[in-house]
């Protein structure tokens, strides 16, 4: 094995969850020397190093964010906490080189400096934009950085030259995972076709692949609303009707008329055809459909999840990953959040809900997951906190925050390990396991507690609080979620629950 210390994932989980440019770029811009072997950290993953089930290894540290790098001085003490995670940046063809022939990295030799630096792999997301690159004039423009929809290039040889520059460029910083375009099943992200993008995709990962052997190739990553009705869809088309209208309920119950027509409320099998049906939806599951396909031939290696919605959104979205992923192929979620427009929730638990989140993605198999934003802007066109921050704007942690830095001190080179079946109906939650020692995040699975008896080295305390030694009359689990740490494997631990 290379590349040091992993994050690796139990088979079980695995099997349970998974089964599932000539003259366009600037002559003689090297990239910058290699930086030293020793600065590159040991969560690194190394691409090729197959773990468990035939997937890659995995990094450090499973629970990462992705932030505003223009209020890095901030961010940066809380950064340190979280090392041995992953994060991206998301690029574009048209800003790196608005004019044919000038290219400006600088800002990207930053990030790519500065991630490394943290002990954080980066991930690129590569997009086009719309320039002359591409012939044509944007439609859509959004935030103070006027980015654009990304539309097919007029030169495609051009634009593999592109790529090319940028995988040689970024590979010395471990950058081994670029991701091609970003929510193409959107109009504001992607002007063209599912077979536009099928053929972007493809072009793309060969000359990745012929730059970098070791590089993995990314899909866009479709929306989390888009996942929702592709889920919907598949127990639809299947003849689960009762189950569709079940799982489009969990996972859209607050987004139902956020996007008008688009999310209307569905109980009946007509309404929810009717809402599949719609321009946007039925866009959505094209985009998705084609995504698979380049899954299926293996021309992506790693499948990009988004998702923001409900954490009892998420069995339906992992039962539906489970099926229409191929075998071996790891799933990634580089945007995870907390969509709650008229967000009524205290901070704790609001804090609750994002463990809760992340701990059923990873104990469902989920490699990698970057929490989205690390911080909110105060200064974003909703006018409010639409999508939770684990920081407050000026950097300073708030409860999430010291959840999240918790979880990730727990995982940090431990291997996942899903909670035993015997426990299922009363236990939620996963173990990371490190030596002897196993670490536990727990929640009751209904308003019943739950005592898990005392065991050897018992330590017990609220996500992002110190432990403390449990008690003989052992730990008591409600619907907070809790840590719970013992010199014991995980079935010992759970063996004798009251």
């Amino acid at each position: 094995m290379r590349g040091g210390r992993r994050l690796r994932v139990a088979s079980a989980v695995l099997a349970a969850a998974l089964l599932v440019t000539a003259g366009c770029t600037a002559d003689g811009d090297d990239p910058p020397p290699a930086p030293p072997s020793a600065g590159i950290p040991s969560g690194t993953p190394a691409p090729g190093d197959a773990g468990p089930g035939g997937t890659v290894d995995r990094v450090g540290n499973p629970f990462g964010a992705h932030w505003d790098w223009s209020r890095y001085q901030q961010f940066a003490p809380y950064l340190a906490k979280i090392g041995g995670s992953a994060t991206y940046e998301e690029i574009s063809w048209c800003e790196i080189e608005p004019n044919p022939g000038q290219a400006d990295w600088a800002a990207l030799d930053q990030i790519a400096t500065r991630s490394r630096d943290l002990g954080i792999t980066l991930h690129l997301k590569i997009r086009t934009g719309v320039c002359w690159a591409t012939g044509g004039t944007a439609k859509y423009t959004r935030g103070t950085a006027n980015k654009t929809e990304s539309a097919m290039p007029a030169d495609l040889a051009a634009y593999q030259r592109f790529v090319g520059s940028v995988v040689s460029r970024y590979a010395p910083y471990g950058v081994r995972e670029y991701a091609i375009e970003n929510e193409v099943n959107a109009p504001s992200y992607w002007a063209g076709s599912p077979e536009d993008y099928v053929r972007l995709v493809k072009a793309a990962a060969e000359t990745i692949r012929a730059t970098d052997p070791k590089a993995l190739v990314v899909d866009s990553g479709i929306s989390s609303v888009a996942y929702g009705m592709g889920v919907a869809d598949r127990l639809l088309q299947a003849g689960r009707v009762p189950d569709a209208i079940a799982a489009y309920q969990a996972y859209f119950q607050r987004r139902i008329g956020t996007r008008g027509q688009q999310i209307p409320t569905v109980t009946t099998e007509a309404q929810l055809r009717k809402a599949l049906g719609t321009d946007v939806n039925s866009r959505s599951l094209r985009f998705l459909a084609a995504t698979e396909s380049l899954l299926a031939d293996r021309t992506v290696d790693v499948r990009q999840l988004h998702f923001y919605e409900h954490f009892n959104g998420v069995a339906p979205l992992l039962d539906y990953l489970r099926t229409k992923t191929p075998a071996g192929v790891p799933i990634q979620a580089w945007e995870v959040g907390q969509f709650w427009r008229d967000a009524d929730g205290d901070p704790a638990s609001r804090a609750a809900e994002m463990v809760k989140t992340v701990t059923l993605l990873v104990a469902g198999g989920i490699g990698e997951i970057s929490w989205l934003p690390l911080a909110y802007n105060p200064n974003n066109a909703a006018g409010s906190e639409v999508r939770y921050g684990l920081l407050d704007p000026d950097g300073t942690e708030r409860e999430a925050g010291r959840m999240m830095a918790s979880l990730a001190e727990a995982a940090r080179d431990a291997t996942v390990t899903p909670l035993p079946a015997s426990v299922a109906g009363r236990l939620n939650g996963v173990a990371f396991v490190r030596g002897g020692a196993s670490t536990l995040v727990l929640w009751s699975a209904s308003n019943t507690p739950v005592t898990v008896p005392a065991a050897p080295g018992g330590l017990s305390g609220a996500v992002g609080a110190p432990l403390r030694a449990a008690g003989g009359g052992g730990t008591t689990v409600t619907d907070t979620p809790l840590l719970l740490r013992a010199d014991q494997p995980v079935d010992k631990i759970l063996a004798s629950l009251r």
